[in-house]
């Protein structure tokens, strides 16, 4: 009943906005006058004319294939005679995120029946109807980018990680990176997740049958390592079971510090990793596969993206995580702000240990700012992006406002890391910030559609607001899509030097 409940809430707003904006907005706009055009050859069988200005892999012009060709058997019964040629309208391409979106939804809803098993039914299909309406994702649900299907695949790739069915995630994600390259880490990220998941269960269930674990290091010697059950389970993946998929805070903050050393969990894992090695091996092959493909794939073309390789050159833009921490703070507001009081009440109870972290991050951050903030041309010269007006008119509105935002950066991450923390052990908060890093820092030009799939990995991970708290979310994203939505459909504009018309755009 709650897929269901998805599915028919999500298209509720889904359908009637896509035909407004298809009536208000007919022709391409933005990227669409590239990847629609490219599309249409793909309709009309021409797979070898590519767009050089097209970054992406074709995975969204054959998903449109597929999508296009399953409507046939309705223009059949309707005695409609149309071509594949004819069908792949603007309108009818850009309903293949539509689609895509009310599918997106239902895997969110089953991720967080999956994460949260004592969440229940009704509030889990409440969060998912949510989360489909956070602001970049929902609008790009009616526009055709690339967005809203590498959003789709990559999180159905990430249950069928949990639920351990490796050959199907690496599947998925091997069709990820059709759709965006970068995707090829978050699949090596669910690779990660699976791997430490899977020797975790192997030692548990030795454990429950009483046995110890032996590993062997093949160094000059050999060396033989005992974990005992006690131990296994005290390094155990921390799981978010509480009450109506509550957490507690401040017991968050102090199993996070009673709990083992970060470097004892990692030679934990590895010991346990060297001693499976072999059946990890065989169980993680098509990952394996897909990063062997991936890899010969970058070498053949010789960059990672497809066209326009200078305006995407890969370069060390640090400042984009400290970007990407605010804007999911902002994004999650009430559950940050909650999480004030506890870091104010850990930071006291570790005075010395976090005014050295502190310092550090706030060094860290400076030096990010000062040195790796990067001002892309195209970010400098396109005044259709709310980028554009966030750069002049707030990060560089005078020279001193760049610095003045650090601690709010730094205070999004610590909420974002203590927020992880209390829900999974260490070693995933790790592969996680290093994957997001991997994804946003070699990115020049600040995107917030790139933030997507870290801030719903982050989201899933992050305590259930409780209900006032929920109806604030919502509220926050109502008005926001509402507002860029009025603005995009009904405040256009035009430039001095091009004809057409102009419109905002995230």
């Amino acid at each position: 009943m709650g897929r269901l409940t998805v599915i028919t809430v999500v298209s509720l707003w889904v359908v009637p906005i896509l035909i407004m904006v298809n009536w208000i907005v007919p022709d391409p706009y933005m990227d669409e006058i590239f990847h629609i055009p490219q599309a249409q050859r793909y309709c009309r069988g021409d797979f070898w004319t590519w767009d050089p200005m097209i970054t992406t892999p074709p995975g969204l012009y054959f998903l449109s294939l597929a999508y296009v060709a399953s409507l046939f058997p309705a223009m059949w019964l309707a005695e409609t005679s149309m071509t594949l040629a004819s069908i792949c309208s603007t309108s009818i391409l850009r309903s293949t995120n539509a689609v895509v979106a009310v599918i997106c939804s239902v895997i969110i809803y089953d991720l967080l029946i999956q994460l949260r098993p004592n969440l229940g039914e009704k509030r889990a299909t409440t969060y998912a109807i949510v989360l489909a309406l956070y602001p970049l994702h929902w609008f790009f649900t009616f526009l055709y980018y690339t967005d809203v299907a590498s959003l789709t695949v990559v999180l159905a790739m990430y249950l069928a990680g949990i639920k351990r069915h490796y050959w199907l995630s690496a599947t998925l994600g091997a069709i990820a990176t059709l759709f965006r390259q970068t995707n090829i880490i978050w699949m090596l990220f669910v690779a990660t997740d699976g791997v430490i998941t899977y020797i975790e269960d192997l030692y548990e269930n030795d454990s429950l049958s009483g046995g110890k674990h032996k590993i062997m290091l093949k160094d000059n010697d050999l060396q033989t390592h005992y974990m005992s059950p006690l131990t296994s389970s005290g390094l155990r993946k921390r799981r978010m079971h509480s009450y109506n998929g509550q957490e507690s805070t401040s017991e968050g903050i102090s199993s996070l510090h009673n709990s083992p050393g970060f470097l004892d969990e990692i030679l934990d894992v590895t010991f346990k990793l060297w001693s499976l090695k072999w059946k990890v091996s065989i169980a993680f092959f098509p990952f394996a596969l897909v990063l062997l493909a991936f890899v010969a794939f970058v070498i053949w073309n010789g960059s990672i993206v497809l066209g326009a390789k200078d305006a995407h050159a890969v370069s060390l833009h640090f400042a984009q995580m400290l970007y990407f921490g605010l804007c999911s703070a902002a994004a999650l507001v009430p559950v940050h702000l909650e999480q004030a009081a506890s870091l104010f009440q850990s930071f006291r109870m570790h005075k010395i240990i976090h005014s050295s972290q502190l310092m550090v991050a706030l060094l860290v951050g400076f030096f990010a700012v000062h040195f790796f903030s990067i001002a892309h041309p195209y970010l400098l010269a396109d005044n259709r992006h709310y980028t554009f007006y966030i750069w002049r008119r707030l990060i560089q509105v005078h020279w001193t406002t760049k610095y003045l935002l650090i601690p709010l950066y730094i205070y999004s991450w610590f909420s974002i890391v203590s927020i992880l923390g209390k829900n999974q052990r260490r070693i995933w908060v790790l592969s996680y910030v290093v994957a997001t890093a991997l994804v946003l820092v070699p990115a020049p030009l600040i995107e917030f559609r790139y933030y997507t799939i870290p801030f719903y990995l982050l989201v899933l991970h992050s305590p259930i607001p409780k209900t006032c708290n929920l109806r604030l979310i919502w509220s926050l994203y109502v008005v926001v899509n509402i507002f860029t939505m009025y603005l995009f459909l009904f405040r256009p504009f035009h430039w001095a030097h091009e004809p057409g018309v102009q419109r905002f755009i995230w």
